[in-house]
Parts: structure tokens; sequence; C-alpha cells
């Protein structure tokens, strides 16, 4: 480290580190107003690091995380660090500051006893090695709201009430909080992660929607979207968040989204693989896959906390984990009804620490990740206890960008 320091930013520094990953990403930096309305409220206290040459007051490398907690597999949640905000200078890049900003992020995290982080990444070569894997799935589609017709047994739904901009900042919080997490990769969302929601919402120079679906017992569901009108072509309606306690809330969501006038198209992302919109209409292709991207990463910070709090299926099996980042988590689990312990028995399945991320929530099979040479089977039948083991009957899907 004789080259950098490293620290935690506050003040003024903070602002610098919007500016610092703004321009990375290639974007203007935040101006007075929004920085004083919605963007210094985005950034949790003490969980912005900086990253300063030698000798020089500028900063070259910064990276944040947000507080929330995350469901996995039968139903716990666990505290998880939301990343994000990674930056370093165009001209400080390749020197180990990425490294040395992970490694502290880490260091942050065990002492906290957080045993999960996660990101959504800009580039898919990086990360990897840090750990990180892809856990979570999203769909896209797009509908033609001119073909659509619903099968007449999808729920009717309840009324719909429309938000404008300061009462869905007053009121999305308490309704996504009261919901029921979809299944594993729900994120709880904090103060300072709805800070970000609102200043997106004031920046965009299209006007967000937002709708909220009231069932019997009160609000159940809720949307939001902009659309592009465009005359004499297409106009796309897209969606950009659609959370619903049950079927008939996610049917009257829908169903109000598809009346919307002067709309050709319904544009959707990172939707739950599992989602069952397709087939909500008499022809299942008006709902026709655009594609499928990786949504969460998922890092296991403390392997034997993480592997300890999740559910299980039936079956025994000894995973040997590889950790060269942190090398406390490397070693063999004997996961065995239901329960983790280490232990010196020989390993039947080989793999690194990002690929467990992988099987962790149950998006990816170990028999797939096998296949593309990401574990080694040392007992063949490994790949096929592990999917016993590590399945889930519900589709992880995140759906908090951050």
């Amino acid at each position: 480290m004789s080259d950098f320091t490293l620290r935690a930013l506050d003040g003024d520094e903070v602002r610098d580190a919007a500016r610092l990953f703004l321009a990375g990403l290639h974007l203007g930096a935040p101006k007075d107003e929004e920085w004083d309305r919605t963007g210094a409220r985005a950034y949790q206290p003490g969980r912005t690091l900086g990253v300063f040459g030698a000798g020089d007051d500028r900063l070259i490398g910064t990276a944040r995380s947000m507080d929330a907690e995350l469901t996995v597999p039968g139903g716990r949640r666990l505290p998880f660090a939301s990343v994000t905000g990674v930056a370093v200078r165009q001209d400080r890049t390749r020197r180990g500051v990425l490294t040395e900003l992970m490694r502290a992020q880490f260091e942050d995290f065990a002492a906290r006893q957080v045993p999960v982080a996660g990101l959504y990444v800009t580039e898919g070569s990086i990360y990897g090695r840090f750990g990180y894997g892809v856990s979570t799935l999203g769909h896209q589609y797009k509908v033609d709201t001119r073909r659509a017709r619903l099968r007449p047994d999808v729920p009717r739904g309840g009324e719909i009430e429309l938000l404008d901009l300061e009462e869905a900042v007053e009121r999305l919080p308490g309704l996504y909080a009261s919901l029921p997490a979809h299944g594993p990769g729900h994120l709880t969302r904090s103060p300072w992660w709805w800070a970000g929601l609102e200043g997106m919402f004031r920046r965009s120079d299209k006007p967000f929607v937002t709708l909220v679906h009231h069932g019997a017992t009160g609000p159940d569901g809720f949307a939001c979207y902009y659309a592009d009108r465009i005359f004499d072509a297409d106009s796309v309606l897209h969606l950009e968040a659609l959370h619903a306690a049950d079927s008939t809330a996610l049917a009257g969501l829908w169903r109000h989204l598809l009346g919307v006038d002067l709309i050709d198209g319904i544009s959707t992302s990172y939707r739950p693989a599992d989602e069952a919109v397709p087939l909500m209409f008499e022809d299942p292709r008006t709902a026709k896959a655009t594609g499928s991207a990786d949504e969460l990463w998922l890092r296991l910070v403390d392997v034997p906390a993480a592997l300890a709090a999740r559910a299980y299926g039936r079956g025994s099996l000894v995973l040997e984990v590889s950790d060269v980042v942190l090398p406390a988590n490397s070693g063999r689990y004997l996961i065995d009804d239901g329960e983790v312990t280490r232990t010196e028995r020989p390993a039947q399945l080989r793999l690194g620490v990002s690929e467990l991320a992988m099987l962790y929530l149950g998006t990816w099979t170990a028999r797939a990740l096998a296949a593309a040479g990401r574990v080694e089977a040392v007992d063949a039948a490994a790949p096929a206890l592990a999917d016993d083991l590590f399945g889930t009957r519900t589709a992880p899907w995140c759906g908090t960008f951050f």
C-alpha cells in the first residue's frame, strides 16, 4: 500500500466519491440541487471508502455499501451488504486500487458480522476474481398490447390508485416492506436505497408513473413505469418495477397496464424466471421473451455462517471450498440432514467460492457448473446430490437494483 492510502469518507468527500463513480460511467456530476435534495441521503454514513494517491489529496478510487437483509432458502434473513458506487479513476486503473477496496470492504463486513454481500456488475469479467458469482437471473419480456387478450380465468384484481411523485416517495417504502418476500434473493430496502430511487425519479426526463393495487385487505402491490411516446411509430411502456403480494394483485396490475392509452407495447426487465405472466394470455407468445440477464452477484463473506443459515433438501455431501481472497473460508464442509459442519472427510465436490455463491440461492445446478468445468466432481454422483440439497421450489430473484 505504499502508492496509496485508504480510509472511510465523510462530508464533502462523499460527493467527490459520487463524482468519481459517475465519471466512471461516463456520466456528469450531480448538480447542487440534486445532491442537496436526494444525493447525499443515498449514502449510508460510514460505508463509503476512498483511496488517495501517495502525496496527493485527490480521490483515485471509491466503493460503498448499504445495509440490507437477504432472504435465503428456507426463509431466513441474513445481514447483507449492498455493494455499489465502485470506481477507479481512469489514470489509476490496474494498479491494485480495486483489489484494496474489495479487501477493505470484506474486512469491514467480517468485523460487523455481515456474512453475505452482493452487487450488480457493469462488467462481468471483473468480480469473479473477488469471489462474487451470479446468483439470480432476470428475464425480459416485450408484450404487444394490440393483440394482448387475458384468459377468462385470470383474476380481475382490485382497484388501482395512481400516485404522484411526492405520494410515491412517502408511501412506497412502507408498502414494499409489507409485501411477502418472493423467495430466495429478496432484499429489504434501506432509507438510503429509497433515497437513491427518489433521485432517479426526480432526474428522469420522462415522468415516472406509480400505481398501487388495492386488494381485499388494502394495498398489496405496486408498479412503476415510464413511457416512450413516439408519433407515427410504436410507443412503449417501460415497466421498471412490479411487486405483488399474490396472483390477484399481479393480475390486477397487469390488467391496468395493458389498458394504458396510446401504448403499443410493454417492455419489462429483471422479472422472476418463474413468473406466470406469459401464461395469463390466451396466446402465451403475446409476452415474448427478449432475453435473460445476470441480476444479483453474491459473495459469501463468511462461508460457514452462510451455509448454516439456509435450508437444504435431503441428502449428504462433502464440499471442498477454495477461497484465495478470504482463506479462512477454505476447507471441507459436510452438509448432512440440514446441518453444516467442517470436516476432514474426503471431498465429493470441489469448487471455488464464486461457484458456491452460484449454487447458494438455487439458481444454478451443480450439474450445469460441472458441465461448464466450474466445479470438480470427485464423486461422479456429487453434482446430482448437490442439486438435491441446494435446489429450491421458487426461482431466486432479487428485484432490487442498487
